[in-house]
């Protein structure tokens, strides 16, 4: 076990002669007459003693508080040490006391006292041995702020003999990384700094000073933000975000950025309904007393099903009739759009992001739509039409009359088409004539020949095929008026008889004779169309029309 003692001014051992004369004199020497032990250690006090020649030492012993007049007490006797005293000593007349377990009650001076075989022959050495007792204490501030510069010291209340000091933080050793003195220098002091210290004597490590907390401020540090759903954040669920630092004292004021844009306040953020237009980069920024930190942007990626979908046409102008046109189908989609289907109507037409047709037709007109999907949902577009615009075709001609067809009236042909856009012009042609001899969509014809129209519109024209009309010639003029005149006569020879006949019948004022003029006899005019054999280029119609036949001889009548 170690000694300890106060520091003298020299620093020396020195022997204190109790006696005069050697060997015929009294003499006690102290090894050491001050003594500084840690409270809880164990000290030794140590001396040496010589005595008169022919007496006979009967007892040794230590002592405290010696009364005048009054024999002492030996320690071993005194309340509160007798289960901590031991004497050792030896036949050279060394004597040493063992006091354990030192208490700061102990803080006593001690003396050594010799008993012989005469009751006068008794002596106590002086100046005695004066005990002082320690316990260590760490000096240092409570609270420091991270940066500064601290220093802890472990102190004493008496000076130990030659100590060892060791440094403990939160009852780890740090004397491998701290110098052995009674300075523990923390320059500058960090978060990590933040702890309880204590410190021992080596040799004494089972008696560590009471332990001092430092606690350290800092700013916030170590943000970081949590997510409440750890798998995939899908459009219309609940999104908490957490905000969590370390900081001393706590942080006092959260704040939640999108971006560069805040959105909110408090240690969580939540959206209760999340949008597609929610996804992005957030943040939260932790402030204290101290100081201040952003924790790292986390990314939230909503999911949601094809919105926004629509169609765009590559080509901005008309759609004519042969050219390619593409549809391209967009949409806004996260994951990306899988599938992409095409309706033309209700029908399914194609499969992926672009419909092509590559030759385009008046049949391929109508409304388009594509269906976007992907393992969130599904969405259609709005229908687009195609407008296919084309120069006419399929030209057809129609014959039609009103009534009796007669001499001098006229035959209508009609003519139709199929065009988009709608006709613009129809002009009629007579086979064999390089001149049109009419406009319009229906021409009437007043000669025989073979007739065509053709119908144009801004993307081209198309005849028809050639029609034949027939006109049938009616008699001649001197016919009909060598008719007229027969006629003529024979009704001025029926009124003629009439009147005779009348004034013969005066008389017979009550018999008649009634006379019968029998009608002449008409035919009927008709009209015959006839279809002439088809060539490879025309179609050929006959329109005949047929004079009235003369009129029959006058009837008459006899009485």
């Amino acid at each position: 076990m170690m000694f300890l003692k106060m520091a003298s001014p020299l620093d020396l051992v020195f022997l204190f002669m109790i006696s005069g004369a050697l060997g015929n004199e009294w003499s006690v020497t102290y090894s050491e007459t001050n003594l500084c032990s840690l409270k809880g250690s164990t000290v030794f006090m140590n001396v040496t003693y010589t005595h008169p020649t022919g007496l006979t030492v009967t007892n040794r012993f230590w002592l405290i508080n010696p009364v005048k007049g009054k024999e002492p007490t030996d320690l071993c006797n005194e309340s509160g040490y007798s289960d901590r005293v031991e004497y050792l000593g030896d036949e050279q007349r060394h004597f040493s006391l063992r006091l354990s377990d030192v208490k700061k009650s102990d803080e006593q001076k001690y003396w050594f006292r010799i008993i012989t075989n005469e009751a006068k022959e008794r002596y106590q050495g002086e100046p005695g041995v004066t005990l002082n007792v320690t316990d260590l204490q760490v000096i240092a501030p409570a609270e420091v702020t991270e940066g500064q510069s601290v220093v802890l010291i472990c102190k004493t209340t008496c000076s130990l003999t030659d100590p060892t000091f060791i440094w403990y933080k939160n009852r780890r050793d740090l004397t491998t990384n701290t110098p052995k003195s009674n300075e523990l220098h923390l320059q500058p002091v960090s978060s990590e700094d933040a702890g309880s210290y204590s410190c021992a004597v080596r040799g004494y490590e089972h008696l560590p000073s009471p332990d001092q907390t430092i606690r350290v401020r800092y700013p916030p540090k170590n943000v970081s933000v949590s997510i409440s759903s750890s798998g995939e954040i899908v459009e219309g669920s609940s999104v908490t975000l957490t905000c969590s630092s370390d900081a001393n004292p706590p942080v006092e004021n959260y704040t939640w950025f999108r971006g560069t844009t805040s959105v909110g306040k408090g240690n969580t953020y939540t959206i209760s309904k999340i949008r597609s237009e929610d996804s992005g980069e957030y943040k939260c920024k932790c402030s204290n007393e101290v100081g201040h930190q952003d924790s790292i942007s986390v990314t939230l990626n909503v999911l949601y099903p094809p919105k926004n979908v629509s169609v765009s046409i590559s080509s901005s102008g008309e759609i004519v009739e042969g050219s390619s046109v593409t549809l391209t189908c967009g949409s806004d989609a996260n994951p990306p759009v899988e599938n992409y289907t095409w309706f033309k109507g209700t029908t399914s037409v194609s499969k992926g992001k672009t419909y092509t047709i590559s030759k385009i037709r008046s049949e391929d007109s109508g409304e388009y739509k594509c269906k976007c999907s992907n393992e969130v949902g599904h969405q259609d577009s709005i229908s687009v039409t195609l407008n296919v615009l084309y120069h006419p075709k399929n030209i057809l001609m129609s014959i039609s009359s009103s009534g009796e067809i007669v001499e001098d009236s006229s035959v209508t042909l009609t003519c139709s088409s199929d065009a988009n856009p709608p006709v613009e012009n129809y002009t009629w042609f007579k086979v064999n004539e390089s001149s049109p001899v009419g406009s319009g969509q229906s021409y009437g014809a007043l000669q025989s020949g073979q007739y065509y129209c053709e119908a144009q519109n801004q993307h081209g024209s198309e005849r028809s095929a050639a029609v034949s009309v027939t006109l049938n010639r009616v008699q001649s003029l001197g016919v009909y008026a060598g008719v007229g005149a027969v006629v003529f006569v024979c009704v001025c020879l029926i009124i003629t008889f009439l009147f005779i006949r009348s004034r013969r019948q005066k008389k017979k004022a009550d018999e008649g004779d009634s006379q019968n003029i029998g009608p002449s006899a008409k035919d009927d005019t008709y009209a015959a169309l006839d279809l002439a054999g088809r060539t490879s280029d025309d179609v050929y119609h006959t329109l005949a029309i047929s004079h009235p036949r003369p009129p029959a001889d006058t009837p008459t009548s006899s009485d």
